[in-house]
C-alpha cells in the first residue's frame, strides 16, 4: 500500500513536488561545489607557493562558511517548501486515511516520496555543481583571489556529502510538516482542503512570537560585546527573526488583508484582498525563504556600504566582490525557493480560476487581480525583510562603527524592491496567465 502511494503522489501532485525538487537539486549543488572547492584548494592540489596564496586569501574560511550557510538554509527553505507540497496533498490524504490507511502508513508513504525526489535532485544538483564550480575558481582567478594554479577539481565524494545533508533534511521536513496533517480527522482534512482554509495553532503563534522576540534579545545583547563575535552570530539572529516571521507570516498577511479590505472597492482589488485572506497559509510559505533573501543581501550590502561612509576607506575589491558573489548564491538560493512556491500555490488554484472564468471573470481581469496580490505580498515581504534586516545590522554597526543606522545608495532600495517583486509577479501573474489559457470548462472537469 505504501509504495502504491508514493507513485500515486508522484504522479498527481508532481507540481506540488517541483518547490522541493529545485531547493534539493540548488542545496546538493552548492554543498557540492562547496566541497569540490575545498578539495581543488587542498594542499594536495596545488604548490607550497599557490597553496600560501589561497591561506592569504582566507578562502579556506570563506568556503566553509559557504558551507555551513548552506547547510542552514538547505534545512530552512527545503523543509518550508516540504511543507508546502504536503499541505497540497491534504485531500488525498484525508481519503486514504477514511479507507483505512494509518497515520504511521502515511507519514512513512511521505519521508519516502521525498526520498524519491531528494536522491534524484542530489545526484542533479552534484552535476550542475561540476560547471558551476568551475566557474566559481575562474571567477576567482579573474578577480585575483586565487592564484592562477588554482584549478576545479571534480570529485565524486561530494555527492555522498551532499546526499547526506539533502537527504536526511528533506526527510525530517516532511515528517515535521505531515505531522498535523496525517493526524488529524479525515473529515476536518477534506473540510480544510476544500476551503483551503487552515488556522493558524497557539504554538505557532507563541513559537514565532518567541523566535522574533528572542532574536531581537540576541541583537541588543550582542551590540554590547566585541565586534568579532557579533559579526559571527548576526547570522543567527537573523535565522531566528526569519524562521519567526514565517510562523507569523499567516496572521501578518491576514490583518495587511483586513486593513486593505478597508480601502478596496468592489472589483478586481477586493478579490484579490479576499484572496489573499484565504491563501494566507500557503503564500505564507513563499513570505521565508523572500524574507531570508531580502534580509541576508541587505545586511550584506549594508556592511560595505556603511563601513566605507564612516571610514571612508574604500575595502579591497577582492574581498567586497567575495562578499557580494556568496550574497546573490544564496539570495538565488532562497529566491529560486520562493518562485517555487509561488508556482506550485498559483497552479493548484488552477480549478479556482477556472471556476471564475466559467461565471463571467475574463482572463485580462483575473490576471488583473493575480497582479494586484503579487503586489499585495511583495509589499509585505519587504516590509518584513527590512525589519528582519534592521534588528540584525543593529549590533554589527554599533560595536564596529558606532552607530545604529545603515546607509545605502538610493539604488540599492529601490532595486532590491524592483527584485522582490519580480520575483512574485514571476511566480504568481506569468503561471496564472499560463493556466487560463485552457478551456475553464475543460480545467473544472478535469479534476485537482
Amino acid at each position: 500500500m505504501r509504495s502504491g502511494l508514493v507513485a500515486q503522489a508522484l504522479r498527481r501532485h508532481r507540481w506540488s513536488l517541483l518547490a522541493p525538487a529545485c531547493t534539493q537539486v540548488l542545496a546538493a549543488c552548492v554543498i557540492s561545489a562547496m566541497v569540490m572547492t575545498a578539495w581543488s584548494l587542498s594542499p594536495s592540489q596545488l604548490a607550497p607557493q599557490d597553496r600560501a596564496v589561497v591561506v592569504a586569501s582566507q578562502m579556506d574560511d570563506v568556503t566553509s562558511v559557504f558551507l555551513g550557510i548552506a547547510v542552514y538554509l538547505s534545512i530552512l527553505i527545503v523543509g518550508v517548501t516540504m511543507n508546502l507540497a504536503i499541505q497540497q496533498q491534504l485531500e488525498d490524504v484525508a481519503l486514504v486515511r477514511v479507507v483505512g490507511a494509518s497515520p504511521g502508513q502515511v507519514r512513512r508513504a511521505v519521508a519516502l516520496q521525498v526520498a524519491v525526489v531528494g536522491v534524484l535532485a542530489s545526484l542533479i544538483g552534484w552535476l550542475v555543481a561540476i560547471p558551476a564550480g568551475a566557474a566559481w575558481i575562474h571567477a576567482l582567478r579573474t578577480h585575483d583571489v586565487l592564484p592562477d594554479a588554482a584549478r576545479f577539481a571534480p570529485q565524486i565524494m561530494a555527492l555522498p556529502i551532499a546526499l547526506g545533508i539533502v537527504l536526511p533534511t528533506s526527510v525530517v521536513g516532511a515528517l515535521v510538516a505531515s505531522r498535523r496533517t496525517v493526524r488529524i480527522a479525515p473529515s476536518v482534512a477534506l473540510t480544510e482542503a476544500g476551503t483551503r482554509c487552515r488556522p493558524v495553532r497557539r504554538s505557532r503563534v507563541i513559537a514565532g512570537s518567541a523566535l522574533v522576540v528572542g532574536g531581537a534579545v540576541l541583537s541588543a545583547v550582542l551590540s554590547q560585546i566585541d565586534p568579532a563575535q557579533a559579526d559571527d552570530a548576526a547570522f543567527f539572529v537573523m535565522l531566528a527573526e526569519c524562521i519567526g516571521v514565517g510562523m507569523l507570516a499567516p496572521l501578518a498577511l491576514r490583518r495587511v488583508a483586513g486593513v486593505l479590505r478597508r480601502l478596496a472597492r468592489d472589483g478586481v482589488g477586493r478579490l484579490a484582498v479576499d484572496s489573499i485572506e484565504a491563501m494566507t497559509r500557503s503564500l505564507s510559505g513563499a513570505l521565508v525563504p523572500l524574507v531570508l533573501a531580502a534580509a541576508f543581501a541587505t545586511v550584506k550590502v549594508a556592511v560595505h556600504t556603511t563601513t566605507t561612509r564612516v571610514t571612508g576607506v574604500t575595502e579591497p575589491v577582492a574581498d567586497v566582490w567575495t562578499d557580494y558573489s556568496g550574497t546573490v548564491i544564496y539570495a538565488t538560493f532562497a529566491g529560486v525557493a520562493a518562485l517555487n512556491c509561488l508556482v506550485t500555490v498559483v497552479v493548484n488554484r488552477r480549478r479556482d480560476l477556472a471556476a471564475m472564468q466559467l461565471i463571467g471573470g475574463s482572463r485580462r481581469s483575473l490576471v488583473g487581480m493575480m497582479l494586484v496580490e503579487a503586489v499585495i505580498v511583495s509589499a509585505t515581504a519587504v516590509v518584513l525583510a527590512a525589519g528582519v534586516a534592521g534588528v540584525t545590522l543593529a549590533p554589527m554597526l554599533h560595536t564596529t562603527l558606532g552607530r545604529w543606522l545603515p546607509f545605502f545608495p538610493p539604488i540599492v532600495p529601490v532595486a532590491g524592491v524592483l527584485l522582490v517583486t519580480g520575483v512574485v509577479i514571476a511566480g504568481m501573474v506569468a503561471p496564472a496567465a499560463t493556466v487560463m489559457r485552457a478551456p475553464p470548462i475543460e480545467v473544472v472537469a478535469a479534476g485537482p
